[in-house]
């Protein structure tokens, strides 16, 4: 790579050479970090059966649990983003991994209802909530101009990938072995990343002597600026933001976009594939395969929000999403029919392809204060997601079944859409 020095003695790692720039470093600790959190925050869906089995609580009293650690984990965020800017990165992501750490292996000593509340639902949820999407927004903010939304898509997916991908090993130890097993796995791997974060990522470009990536010479992209105000930073920026139509637009969406993905999939597809007499393994082995191709459909949703009006691509998304709910019910059986195997492909590349559209939203609305922006926009998707998480429980223990569920979820997709149509663009200059 080229490198020049800028008036500040930084220096300005030109794309296209042969060292490899260290902001790609830092986004694949990064990515591993993300991945494992998104992994430890899928465990008690695929658990939901067993505790039920061996506690006799209820899927309403469960998905309470689950619902508690994703509206942490969306609380948390825009503060998260906010401490990161007054502690560092590293900081932050390390003590997050120690309290997921902490949650999951206190798990095995649980025997109230109220135990797995403070376990999985507060601990992990603070931990996960603290390396959620403002930590990528965070990530591609500071360290990259050029490919930032395609590196925005892979961190997303990373994000989305880690809670589906190991969702089949987490169901068959849980099966083989008891669910106690999985609580302990997911302990230890919170762990082994600690050291990883600590020595690979560097809060600032400029701490390693070099420019973001793509930065243009003299840019203040990636320069360490004077440390923020911390958690009363995320107040501010949302007492701005909250009078301007453009954030309630993104945050409404983002709330369905939630309630559709983690909230309801996320949580109840296994279950609710169980009712209709499929193996819970053979449900979580679907799931895997969303993940799978949510890779590739959140890294081309990134490609293209470089290239393409992104709130066209979430008008795009949110409708097919919630065309392919509105047809789920028909297509579960106690088979995998080629039917759903079209669904679970074309799911999964929609999984969460809006994450890269909105963090460019929030990023041309509200400027150097887009990554907490985001986080507040990503808190109104855990709403969502803590919402249809409880909501689909007590449905399926009403009713008897999911379809209301999968309904609802469809026609507010519907809404989603229309919602992003209204979206005004603010293109801001280059920062």
């Amino acid at each position: 790579m080229t490198e020049l020095q800028t008036p500040a003695g930084a220096k300005s790692v030109t794309p296209g050479g042969g060292r490899v720039h260290p902001a790609w470093i830092v986004a694949g600790v990064g990515f591993v970090a993300l991945l494992g959190a998104a992994a430890f925050r899928s465990v008690p869906s695929v658990l939901m059966d067993p505790l039920h089995a061996e506690f006799g609580w209820s899927h309403g009293t469960i998905g309470a649990a689950v619902s508690l650690n994703l509206l942490l984990y969306g609380l948390i965020s825009p503060f998260a983003a906010a401490l990161m800017d007054r502690f560092g990165i590293r900081k932050v992501v390390a003590c997050a991994l120690l309290l997921v750490a902490a949650g999951s292996g206190l798990t095995v000593f649980m025997t109230q209802p109220w135990q797995l509340m403070a376990t999985w639902g507060l601990l992990v949820g603070v931990g996960v909530g603290s390396m959620s999407m403002p930590f990528v927004a965070t990530i591609t903010g500071r360290w990259f101009v050029a490919q930032r939304g395609l590196v925005t898509g892979i961190l997303t997916a990373a994000g989305a990938t880690g809670q589906l991908v190991f969702l089949p090993l987490v169901s068959m130890l849980a099966h083989a072995h008891g669910w106690r097993l999985p609580s302990l796995i997911v302990a230890g791997a919170a762990l082994a990343v600690v050291p990883l974060v600590l020595l690979f990522i560097r809060d600032f470009p400029s701490d390693v002597g070099v420019q973001a990536y793509g930065a243009e010479q003299g840019s203040v992209v990636g320069v360490r600026m004077q440390a923020g105000a911390g958690a009363s930073r995320a107040v501010t920026v949302l007492a701005r933001i909250a009078r301007t139509p453009g954030f309630w637009l993104l945050a409404g969406g983002f709330a369905v976009c939630g309630a559709s993905t983690n909230g309801l999939v996320g949580t109840h597809f296994v279950s609710a594939a169980h009712d209709h007499g499929m193996p819970p393994t053979a449900a979580a082995s679907l799931l895997a395969v969303v993940g799978i191709f949510d890779v590739a459909g959140t890294i081309a949703s990134g490609w293209l929000t470089d290239r393409i009006d992104p709130r066209f691509l979430l008008i795009g998304y949110y409708t097919l999403r919630g065309l392919s709910l509105l047809i789920l019910p028909s297509l579960l059986g106690p088979h995998t029919q080629p039917s759903l195997w079209v669904f679970i492909i074309f799911y999964g590349l929609d999984w969460v392809a809006t994450v890269p559209p909105t963090v460019m939203l929030c990023r041309e609305l509200f400027g150097n204060d887009g990554p907490v922006a985001f986080g507040w926009v990503f808190a109104s998707h855990q709403i969502g997601s803590a919402v249809a998480a409880t909501g689909a429980g007590v449905i399926r223990d009403v009713q008897g079944n999911y379809d209301l569920a999968w309904y609802l979820a469809g026609a507010l997709c519907g809404i989603a859409a229309v919602m992003s149509a209204f979206v005004r663009r603010k293109t801001l200059a280059q920062t």
